[in-house]
């Protein structure tokens, strides 16, 4: 089955499509992908509707400005999906769909992703499935993170047997570790490039720490770092999950941008090599992917504390679009009625499927 999948992170780039070609249960190929871009306006547009999900918080009426975001999140995976249907000369069978996260607070079993599932089918003539997080939420687990079935998927059709773990660098950090025996563990490190881009947002700097030359000339505060890194998140063992906006930045106000992205940088290697205490076995290998595999600062401070850590591209993979391939690995499993997540990678009491078929009113030829 040809299948599209759609990732927009919450650093807010843009829409990544990417197809994939799939039973849910083994990779077949890749196909076209494409990364449409949010423009300023459509940015400051979702950025709006954030900071009135965290106000809100899932109390009272939403937001009225999730209405005009939902507006632009369909247009740009519409135009996404347009881009990557040309490039491939022919149409998916299947989208799998994830929205733009405005909030996670799965202590309340509330996650919140705008979009909507039944204008994007309608627009496409494809059927869609969405929601992929929601079953997980109501029945006590943290709803996230939701891409390691994938990333076992990945190891099988590279050939590597564990231990070794993938390492998503994308706004929040993730791992998902997979043993010798096949065993899948999962759970979110902590902050990636989601702070770093706020700190140099803040600044007027540009968007990200492009090649990490902010951090790269700046100096690690060691006090701020400790106090970061005392956080109730890095003493509980996983399944955990975290909303990017969960740690204070009132700190930086005092800080160089240098300095500020340099002790935020540390702050990212060191929350994941935390995360290794909470592991079985020492991965031989660290697989890394998302936006902060290209950060050479922050590839180098993972290696001295990690040991072996490759880009996933060197691999032969994706790394800027494995998020979007493995939401349509997730939707072909969701058809099928496959577990997307487990008690190992979500702490959801048994392998559970989930996920809602949204499918087309309209044919198009």
């Amino acid at each position: 089955m040809l299948v599209l999948g759609f990732m927009s992170g919450t650093s807010l780039d843009g829409v990544d499509a990417a197809l994939i070609e799939t039973d849910g249960e083994e990779i077949d190929s890749f196909g076209a992908s494409f990364l449409s871009p949010f423009s300023g306006e459509e940015r400051a547009t979702i950025e709006r509707a954030t900071a009135d999900a965290l106000a809100w918080n899932g109390h009272g009426p939403r937001p009225q400005t999730f209405a005009a975001a939902e507006d632009v999140v369909h247009a740009v995976h519409v135009r996404a999906a347009r881009e990557v249907m040309s490039r491939a000369g022919r149409r998916p069978d299947l989208v799998g769909f994830h929205g733009q996260t405005v909030l996670h607070r799965p202590d309340r079993r509330l996650s919140i992703q705008l979009g909507d599932p039944a204008r994007l089918a309608d627009a496409l003539g494809i059927d869609v499935v969405a929601d992929m997080r929601q079953d997980d939420l109501a029945a006590g687990g943290q709803g996230a993170p939701l891409v390691p079935a994938y990333h076992a998927a990945l190891a099988r059709r590279l050939g590597l047997a564990g231990p070794l773990a993938f390492l998503n660098l994308g706004g929040i950090a993730n791992v998902t570790f997979i043993g010798a025996d096949g065993e899948v563990l999962a759970f979110d490190t902590g902050p990636a490039n989601g702070l770093i881009d706020q700190v140099v947002q803040a600044h007027g700097a540009g968007r990200y720490d492009d090649g990490g030359r902010f951090a790269a000339a700046g100096r690690v505060d060691e006090a701020v770092l400790a106090k970061l890194l005392s956080h109730g998140h890095f003493r509980g063992q996983g399944p955990k999950s975290l909303d990017r906006y969960d740690f204070p930045l009132e700190w930086a106000d005092a800080c160089s941008l240098e300095d500020a992205a340099a002790t935020l940088t540390a702050f990212t290697a060191e929350s994941v090599a935390l995360a290794t205490r909470h592991l079985p076995d020492v991965p031989a290998v660290w697989i890394v992917c998302g936006g902060g595999c290209h950060n050479p600062v922050l590839m180098q401070a993972l290696a001295d504390r990690l040991g072996d850590c490759r880009k996933a591209d060197d691999m032969g993979l994706r790394s800027d679009f494995i998020e979007a391939e493995a939401m349509a690995f997730l939707a072909v499993r969701s058809l099928k009625g496959l577990p997307l997540t487990y008690p190992g990678t979500t702490g959801v009491a048994a392998p559970l499927s989930g996920g809602t078929l949204w499918q087309s009113r309209i044919v198009l030829a």
